[in-house]
């Protein structure tokens, strides 16, 4: 059976914190389903999500349907502000943390990471507007402001937004290879040579 790795999809996430590592992963998977691995978004209800800037994706799965996950991808996003405080969301994340080997994070995904306690100690970083607050909510947490992606083993935390797409090629270098990852970015044609 392939392993699976699921992106998680919420009220106000943030597009391309999702979508971008989405179009990564996809092409990976589906153009090279011999590596055996299979992405899949789900939500906690499934159905359609509102995002951040209007766009409407559905969910694949929801909670109760997702198939057993060996990585986890949780974005950012408007809608994980209300993710810090919301009891039940952080202890789910502290149940996928014993049970997803590895756990990874975009933009201010990160953020709820931290308030689930999960980064305690740890390497991380996040949006560059919330550095200051992922250093309150985990004193602990030794932040990245400089860096694309900070791999830590069995959690990896992205910088912001576009981050995720090179968050996202790193995890298919880690799972199939450097060679694979490079054929993933030429495949995608991501090739960033900023205009301006």
């Amino acid at each position: 059976m392939a392993k699976q790795i699921g992106i998680l999809l919420f009220p106000d996430v943030e597009e391309l914190d999702a979508l971008g590592p989405w179009e990564v992963l996809s092409f990976w998977t589906r153009t090279f389903p011999a590596d055996g691995y299979e992405v899949r978004t789900f939500s906690r209800d499934g159905g359609e999500i509102a995002c951040a800037k209007g766009l409407t994706v559905r969910s694949g799965h929801s909670f109760a349907d997702v198939p057993e996950l060996d990585v986890l991808l949780h974005p950012g996003g408007q809608g994980t502000r209300p993710m810090l405080r919301d009891a039940e969301h952080l202890a789910w994340v502290r149940e996928q943390r014993a049970a997803v080997p590895l756990l990874t994070s975009v933009c201010t995904g990160s953020l709820v990471f931290a308030a689930a306690g999960l980064l305690a100690g740890r390497p991380a970083t996040t949006h560059w507007r919330s550095l200051e607050l992922l250093a309150e909510l985990e004193p602990t947490a030794r932040v990245r402001p400089d860096d694309r992606f900070v791999d830590d083993g069995d959690l990896v935390t992205a910088a912001g937004i576009s981050a995720g797409i090179d968050m996202a090629l790193h995890l298919v270098s880690r799972l199939a290879g450097v060679e694979r990852a490079r054929e993933v970015r030429r495949g995608i044609q991501y090739d960033p040579r900023p205009p301006i």
